[in-house]
């Protein structure tokens, strides 16, 4: 069973538990420094609900995944959601943008090509905590370390953290993907599987995220399979298939 990541029903009952807990994990990971993850962004509704993650690309735009800004087939209005910048903590610190325009790839559908573009109605000021991340043109080789990060629940149905978490997964092949994934075929060369053990891994409240090798931007958080902290490898959005399809639309 593939399940999308983000944020859903019975959020605002979770987020209330999870202040009562400490923080620990993405699921399986460990609390990100002050200055860290400078691309990353909470998604959040327009009162402050965190949904998803997301990364900087320039000061313009920011990238998530396309079931992150969907309400079935429909677009939010962007004055339905916001972002924040430049924070540990989804909750407070950093800044506070609202958002333009949202754009969606138009190939989005089965779990597959699950990618948005968010314009930001006002550009983004750099400083040591807000930076943009570069985007990946190759593939990564097959056991290459990945960095993923956000505010994701801490294991199945658990709690979501005030404090971003980030964990090193492991990046597969195609070849070595497709097994786990046949039903996603002949697409499945779109997606970036990362391995890792049980217990361990991306959950709901990551969708958007970045999984970053080397310093660039080469995935965004879209599934998990059989739930969170599975032995399955967990589904992103493979950056370097669709860099021309981001360029493009940040041209527009």
């Amino acid at each position: 069973m593939v399940r999308i990541l983000s944020v859903i029903a019975l959020f605002v009952t979770v987020l209330a538990f999870a202040k009562a807990v400490p923080s620990g994990r993405v699921v399986g990971g460990t609390d990100a420094e002050d200055g860290q993850f400078k691309y990353q962004i909470s998604l959040q509704h327009s009162n402050g609900a965190h949904t998803c993650g997301g990364s900087i690309l320039n000061e313009r735009f920011v990238l998530t995944a396309a079931h992150c800004v969907l309400v079935g087939n429909e677009v939010r209005p962007p004055s339905s959601l916001q972002i924040r910048a430049g924070s540990v903590d989804y909750s407070e610190g950093g800044k506070l943008l609202k958002i333009k325009r949202i754009v969606v790839n138009e190939n989005y559908g089965n779990f597959v090509h699950d990618l948005a573009l968010l314009e930001l109605e006002e550009p983004l000021e750099f400083c040591d905590h807000i930076q943009p991340i570069e985007l990946a043109t190759k593939e990564v080789p097959s056991g290459g370390d990945i960095i993923v990060s956000g505010w994701g629940r801490l294991y199945n149905n658990g709690p979501i953290p005030d404090h971003l978490q980030w964990t090193t997964l492991k990046a597969m092949t195609t070849e070595e993907c497709t097994p786990y994934f046949e039903d996603l075929q002949p697409n499945i060369d779109a997606l970036i599987c990362l391995a890792h053990g049980s217990n361990h891994g991306v959950c709901n409240g990551d969708s958007g995220g970045p999984a970053t090798y080397k310093g660039k931007l080469v995935g965004v958080a879209s599934f998990v399979m059989n739930g969170c902290g599975s032995a399955n490898p967990d589904g992103y959005a493979k950056v370097s298939h669709h860099y021309d399809w981001i360029i493009e639309n940040m041209k527009n």
